[in-house]
């Protein structure tokens, strides 16, 4: 039975000031995953002084905000105001913008579509593996998170604008988007504060929000002057919907479409795989049993799409770390009209955070749920579970339109890497969650590669 189904139940868990807070500043992921915890699913006050947002974790309640009423649940607020200075708006905006940019988008990311950027997506993969080919002939370690990124930039770069940047551009703009990401972590912790008020990370944001804007804009404008050449990748489809009456496009909604659609692709992508490398070095039992799978199908051949379907541990692995690790770790809602949520009396204007990293550690719906075990996922398994007790995406109306490209993505970078190379850490350590618009490790997972054939061995 779902918490706070009894109609006397109408107060939340609250955490008052002086325990949320110093939880917080040390560890804010985990600890708020803590507190959720401790509550049992409870919908949780929390009070951080001028600050005092609700955390909604339990599936019957994610499933209210994020599906059954979502239009009462809505992006705005405190939380999403530092993140509109560089997204504009478009799929993760509200509104005519949001269903505009859905409508275009969507197609452009179905089943069908993606197999279709298969090959290519295969080829802009196998291609970057030059780099680690040279790390791993010299020993000399990779920032396992950096390396990751670079990759999946690359790969994502292609779906988004074809053969229209070059290797070089699509370089500068993963870390632009890095910083992005991670320069709004005060701004996180500290939703409130005005922005009359500058606080660590805004300088860092604008410069690199500016720099992503001096990448884009030039090829959207550079493509349409081209005209309609019949290509397939995302900037050619948003300029044959977005052309204004005259054949003019409007850059500025097909930059937000576009920053959109790159955060929506590559971030969870990247950051899984982030984490990926602490998990394999922690649970050497998985790693083994990968990298079997992996030199079964894939032997030293070049992987192809057509591998992935039979990559079924991988699979699971990404599943597992997606459940433990999920980048998008927290989603920021505003109450639109009074409310009531697991029995709790909400006001509108109200913030709600949803927490996938809370959910997927309720020991209601997960066994040993801080445990990390790929088998919770094998055949059968996860057809018995809540249907938002696992939402890594999102859910409802605004769930992630990436979610159909990482399951061909993600495989497709690992199956590379590990048919190539077994993999140490340089600096095994414990490695803390830092929340910000996704979710990585503050510190750096420094990689060792060791090549699994000598060169010029048999391929």
């Amino acid at each position: 039975m779902p918490p706070d189904t009894d109609a006397a139940v109408t107060k939340p868990h609250v955490f008052p000031f002086y325990r949320a807070v110093p939880r917080l500043v040390k560890d804010p992921v985990t600890e708020l995953a803590r507190m959720g915890v401790e509550a049992g699913g409870r919908v949780v006050r929390l009070d951080l002084g001028p600050f005092r947002p609700y955390l909604v974790s339990h599936p019957d309640h994610v499933q209210q905000v994020l599906k059954t009423e979502w239009s009462n649940f809505v992006r705005e607020g405190m939380f999403w105001r530092p993140l509109r200075r560089v997204l504009g708006d478009s799929v993760f905006s509200e509104g005519d913008a949001w269903e505009s940019s859905r409508k275009i988008l969507k197609p452009l990311f179905t089943a069908r579509y993606v197999t279709r950027l298969g090959d290519a997506l295969a080829d802009t993969i196998a291609d970057s593996m030059g780099d680690l080919d040279e790390h791993a002939r010299t020993g000399r370690p990779i920032d396992g998170g950096h390396q990751m990124t670079t990759i999946t930039n690359q790969a994502v770069v292609k779906v988004l604008f074809g053969g229209r940047i070059s290797h070089e551009t699509a370089e500068r703009l993963a870390p632009e988007f890095a910083t992005c990401a991670t320069s709004i972590h005060f701004r996180m912790l500290l939703p409130f504060a005005p922005y009359s008020i500058r606080v660590p990370g805004d300088r860092a944001f604008l410069a690199s929000a500016q720099k992503i804007d001096d990448i884009v804009r030039p090829v959207i404008e550079r493509t349409a002057r081209e005209g309609d050449t019949g290509a397939t990748d995302v900037l050619s489809a948003l300029l044959r919907a977005r052309g204004g009456p005259r054949g003019e496009p409007d850059v500025r909604q097909i930059r937000d479409d576009l920053v959109n659609v790159y955060g929506a692709a590559s971030e969870t992508t990247a950051m899984s795989l982030t984490w990926l490398w602490a998990v394999l070095h922690e649970h050497p039992d998985v790693d083994d049993r990968l990298h079997e799978e992996i030199e079964s199908v894939v032997g030293g051949g070049p992987v192809r799409p057509s591998d992935v379907p039979r990559l079924g541990y991988l699979r699971m692995v990404l599943q597992e770390v997606l459940r433990v690790h999920p980048p998008g770790w927290i989603i920021p809602r505003q109450v639109v009209a009074d409310t009531e949520i697991g029995g709790v009396r909400i006001k509108a204007g109200s913030q709600v955070l949803v927490s996938p990293y809370t959910t997927h550690r309720l020991a209601e719906f997960w066994e040993r749920p801080w445990e990390f075990d790929p088998e919770r996922w094998s055949p059968g398994r996860e057809q018995r579970r809540h249907p938002f007790a696992f939402i890594p995406f999102g859910g409802g109306p605004h769930v992630c339109l990436g979610m159909r490209l990482y399951y061909l993505e993600a495989p497709l970078v690992i199956a590379n890497v590990l048919s190539r190379y077994r993999q140490e850490l340089t600096d095994p350590q414990r490695f803390t969650p830092l929340p910000g618009a996704s979710m990585r490790p503050k510190e750096k997972i420094m990689v060792r590669l060791v090549p699994k054939r000598p060169a010029g061995g048999d391929s």
